[in-house]
């Protein structure tokens, strides 16, 4: 099977495209190409209960928390999150970061991504049963 990646998702400070996401692969994985500017924050501490993340450094240098440290990952480096496991991701380099961003099994979680932007404005509330919609439990911090 052949599939041409969608266009870019933008954010205001990083991008993403999704490459294969679930609703193409019969939900055995999702991948995204995933670009932020230099010194960005990323995903704050959240876990998710049905799906592994994993993040395949192309270019740059990010820094994640795997739920204990917050560790560096390199040019080449693949870092794994199980399902169930604190993490987050930052940029704290001067220079942009490039990145495959692989979810299993595919969940259809590019919805969370063309969503994420119209959810500013709900109540506390609603917020937490949109996160909860897409898998996604935030922590403080």
């Amino acid at each position: 099977m052949t599939f041409r990646p969608a266009s870019e998702v933008g954010f205001s400070t990083r991008t993403t495209r999704f490459v294969a996401p679930g609703s193409v692969t019969n939900g055995e994985f999702g991948l995204f190409e995933w670009r932020m500017d230099a010194r960005q924050p990323g995903a704050r501490p959240h876990f998710h209960k049905t799906f592994s993340e994993s993040f395949y450094v192309l270019e740059g240098e990010i820094t994640l928390f795997d739920g204990d440290e917050w560790i560096k990952g390199g040019e080449g480096d693949f870092l794994y999150v199980p399902p169930n496991r604190p993490h987050a991701f930052r940029n704290d380099s001067d220079a942009p970061v490039r990145m495959l961003i692989l979810f299993s099994p595919g969940i259809a979680r590019e919805n969370f991504f063309l969503e994420v932007g119209k959810a500013k404005g709900l109540s506390p509330e609603e917020l937490e049963a949109f996160y909860a919609r897409h898998d996604q439990y935030n922590l403080p911090g």
